[in-house]
C-alpha cells in the first residue's frame, strides 16, 4: 500500500525487521523445545537465543542488505535468512532448523503477522463502533426522511440510520474475531507434513509460546481456506465502510445537505471553484473499499494448491496480506474520524421531509382509513389519488398540500375524524419504537 494510505502501526507488522524477528522466534523456540527433549544441547539452544536476540535487536539496513545479497545467490529467502543467522550465531547454528522445512517458518510467521494485524483492526473497529454509537444516541430522535430507491419513503430517525450501521460493524467485528481464531495456527511438521524428521511436541511447544493452535493437517503448508476466510471477513467489513460512505456522500449533495463531512479551517474544495465543500473522505473510503475487496478473489484462488504444496500462493500473499490489512486499518480510522466530526443539519432534514407537501405520510393515512372501515384496496386508491394530486401540482399557484387535498376529499372527510389525520401526520408515530430498537442493538 502506498504511504498516503498507510499508518505506521500496521506497516510495521509487515516490515522485514518484524518478519525476520518472527522467523527467528520460531527457530529459537523450536531449538529450546528440542533442547528440553535432549535432541540438541541445552547450551546450544541458549547461545542461539542469546546471539540471535542481540542480532535482531540491532537489525539494520546493513543486515537487510546482507540477507538480500545472500538471497540473490541462493534464490531462497529462508535459506538466505538462516545463512545470515549462522553468521551471527556461529557454530551452534548447525542445530537451527533441524527437521523443519521452509513452510514451517513462512506459514507460522504469516499466522503471527495476520493475528497481529487482526488485533490492530479490532482496535480500529472498536473506535469506529464507539463513534457510531455516540452519534446514534445523539440523533436518536432527530427526524429525517427515509428513502427507498433514493426516493422519499417515510420518516425515520437519523440515529436509527446510524444504529443500523453500528449493528453491521458489530457483526463485522464478530467475523474478524472468528477469522483471527481460524488463522491463528502453527505448522511445524516438516516435509509434506508427516513429522518424519521432527517430533510433533516441538510444534505444540512453539504454538503455545506464540499463542497459536496446532494445524490439524498441514500437508507442509497451512491450508489456504483459513486465509481465504480471513480476507473474506476483511472484504465484508470494507463493504460496510462503503455503505456508510455512500450514505454520507448522498446526504452531502447540495440539493440534500442533511449532513456533511467536517470542513477544516484552511481546507480547499476545488482549485477552480472556491465555494466547493466536497465529500472527499467518504469518496476516498469508497475507493479503498473497492481495493480491499479486490484481494478476496486471489485469496480464494489460493486455496487450490497442488498436492501437498506449491508456491502459486506466495506472490499473491506477499501483496494482498500487507495491502489489504494496511488499507483496512487506514479506512477504519478515517471512517471513525469522519463520523466523530460529521456535521448534521436537523432543520434541513425536516425541510426535506416536508418538501413534497406531506405525501410521505401516505402510509399512516392508508392505515387510518383502513381502521375506519374502508377496504384496503379502496383506501389505497383514495390515498394515492390525493398524493398524486399533491405531487403533480407542487410549487404551482393552485397546488395544495397532501393534507389539504385529503380534507377536501369527500371520501375522507365524511369517513374519518380530523384528529385521526392529525395523528397520521405526526412524525412521532414513526419514532415510537426507536427505543426498543436501540435496546436490541446496543443492549
Amino acid at each position: 500500500m502506498v504511504p498516503r494510505y498507510s499508518r505506521p502501526q500496521m506497516t510495521a507488522i509487515w516490515s522485514p525487521a518484524n518478519r525476520y524477528r518472527i522467523w527467528f522466534e520460531i527457530e529459537a523456540l523450536a531449538c529450546e523445545a528440542m533442547a528440553e527433549q535432549g535432541a540438541i544441547p541445552v547450551e546450544a539452544a541458549r547461545i542461539i537465543r542469546e546471539k540471535g536476540d542481540i542480532a535482531l535487536a540491532a537489525f539494520s539496513d546493513a543486515d537487510l542488505a546482507r540477507i538480500d545479497e545472500i538471497e540473490a545467490e541462493t534464490r531462497h529467502d529462508v535459506i538466505a535468512f538462516l545463512t545470515w543467522l549462522a553468521e551471527k550465531v556461529g557454530p551452534e547454528s548447525r542445530f537451527v532448523h533441524l527437521g523443519m522445512t521452509s513452510s514451517d517458518v513462512l506459514d507460522t510467521c504469516l499466522s503471527v503477522q495476520l493475528t497481529q494485524a487482526a488485533d490492530l483492526l479490532l482496535e480500529d473497529m472498536d473506535r469506529a463502533l464507539e463513534a457510531l454509537k455516540t452519534r446514534a444516541y445523539e440523533h436518536k430522535n432527530t427526524v429525517t426522511i427515509g428513502r427507498s430507491h433514493a426516493i422519499h419513503a417515510e420518516p425515520t430517525s437519523f440515529g436509527l440510520k446510524l444504529a443500523g450501521h453500528y449493528a453491521e460493524f458489530a457483526r463485522g467485528r464478530e467475523r474478524l474475531v472468528q477469522a483471527r481464531k481460524e488463522i491463528a495456527v502453527c505448522a511445524i511438521s516438516g516435509a509434506v507434513g508427516t513429522y518424519a524428521h521432527i517430533d510433533p511436541a516441538i510444534e505444540e511447544y512453539v504454538a503455545a509460546k506464540l499463542g497459536l493452535e496446532v494445524e490439524s493437517v498441514s500437508t507442509q503448508v497451512i491450508p489456504r481456506d483459513r486465509h481465504a476466510a480471513f480476507f473474506c471477513a476483511l472484504g465484508v467489513i470494507s463493504s460496510g465502510i462503503e455503505r456508510l460512505a455512500v450514505e454520507v456522500r448522498h446526504l452531502q449533495r447540495s440539493e440534500v445537505r442533511e449532513a456533511e463531512e467536517f470542513f477544516h479551517k484552511g481546507q480547499k474544495g476545488s482549485s477552480a471553484m472556491p465555494h466547493k465543500r466536497n465529500p472527499v473522505l467518504s469518496e476516498n473510503l469508497t475507493g479503498l473499499a473497492r481495493l480491499i475487496r479486490s484481494h478476496v478473489v486471489p485469496a480464494l484462488e489460493n486455496v487450490a494448491l497442488w498436492h501437498e504444496r506449491d508456491i502459486s500462493h506466495s506472490a499473491v500473499e506477499r501483496n494482498i496480506c500487507p495491502d489489504a490489512t494496511i488499507g483496512l486499518d487506514f479506512a477504519l480510522i478515517r471512517m471513525a474520524s469522519m463520523m466523530e466530526k460529521l456535521v448534521v443539519y436537523p432543520d434541513q432534514m425536516i425541510a426535506n421531509m416536508e418538501s413534497l407537501g406531506g405525501v410521505v405520510h401516505s402510509g399512516e393515512v392508508l392505515l387510518a382509513l383502513a381502521r375506519a372501515g374502508i377496504s384496503r384496496e379502496d383506501a389505497y386508491k383514495i390515498v394515492q389519488r390525493n398524493a398524486m394530486a399533491t405531487w403533480t401540482r407542487l410549487g404551482q399557484p393552485d397546488g395544495r398540500s397532501f393534507r389539504e387535498n385529503l380534507d377536501a376529499d369527500p371520501d375522507v372527510k365524511d369517513r374519518i375524524d380530523a384528529s385521526v389525520l392529525d395523528k397520521a401526520f405526526d412524525p412521532a408515530q414513526h419514532l415510537a419504537k426507536v427505543d426498543r430498537i436501540f435496546t436490541r442493538v446496543f443492549g
